[in-house]
């Protein structure tokens, strides 16, 4: 089949997933696209963006805050396509949920072990940083 015609793996940014380039100084976009050898499309969920708000707003100049910022900003000028979430899940049951429905077609790029142990559960495939440095595909 053409690439064109073949649907696009759907990788989903948790919030923490976004404050490792300024924690690590590792750019999770070109790590995404290194390790991704099948067509796909970057995606946050609404209530990310706004836990990462939230988290500029309290921790203001605070290297934490610093850190939300920037990746409140990176998610903007990339561009990342942002999916609405119901109102009744925390971000996490909303990222389990939407692999269950589609264990192959997702991908969620986190660094929360109880996520991780629940997704890969579920036969998804998640997206972590390693050493510190790099991102591996799981």
């Amino acid at each position: 089949m053409l690439d064109f015609l073949k649907k696009k793996t759907q990788v989903i940014l948790d919030t923490n997933f976004l404050l490792i380039p300024g924690k690590y100084g590792v750019d999770i976009f070109s790590e995404i696209h290194r390790i991704l050898d099948e067509p796909h499309e970057i995606y946050i969920l609404d209530k990310s963006l706004n836990e990462l708000e939230h988290l500029i707003t309290k921790l203001g100049k605070k290297k934490e805050g610093f850190n939300a910022k920037l990746g409140f900003i990176m998610a903007k000028q990339k561009g990342l396509k942002t999916l609405s979430s119901s109102s009744e899940h925390y971000v996490d049951d909303e990222l389990l949920e939407q692999v269950q429905k589609n264990p192959r077609g997702i991908i969620v790029a986190t660094e929360d072990k109880e996520l991780k142990r629940k997704i890969l559960a579920a036969s998804g495939r998640i997206i972590e940083l390693k050493q510190k440095s790099h991102l591996v595909l799981r």
